[in-house]
């Protein structure tokens, strides 16, 4: 059970750092330019919307992991989307992506629980 706890600390981890350093380095500098599609204030509201949608759909996941009676093949099919996510993450940048740790960790613990 504390695997599954350690997990969803990941995931909140990375929802958080998703969030706050995404604003700061990435949806924030892009959307400052308005060039291009951004340009449209709607499609900025779209882009920093769906964003922050994406970190609290990390922190529904991270409620899956410690939630009762849930099934551990909806657990173990969770942990592997963020093990798969993180191990993509470090290949594709070849370790530049600041979440590939966090990712990982919350994929490789959630399995380690579904396991144990």
């Amino acid at each position: 059970m504390q695997w599954f706890y350690i997990s969803a600390l990941m995931m909140t981890l990375t929802a958080i750092i998703h969030s706050v350093a995404g604003e700061r380095r990435l949806v924030g500098p892009a959307l400052a330019g308005q060039q291009g599609i951004f340009a449209n204030a709607q499609s900025r509201k779209v882009l920093r919307g769906a964003w922050h949608l994406t970190s609290a759909y990390m922190v529904l996941t991270a409620a899956v992991m410690i939630w009762p009676d849930t099934d551990h093949w909806l657990k173990a099919l969770v942990a592997s989307v963020w093990l798969v996510i993180g191990l993509v993450s470090l290949l594709s940048t070849r370790g530049k992506h600041v979440g590939w740790p966090t990712l990982t960790l919350a994929g490789f613990t959630g399995w380690a629980g579904t396991l144990g």
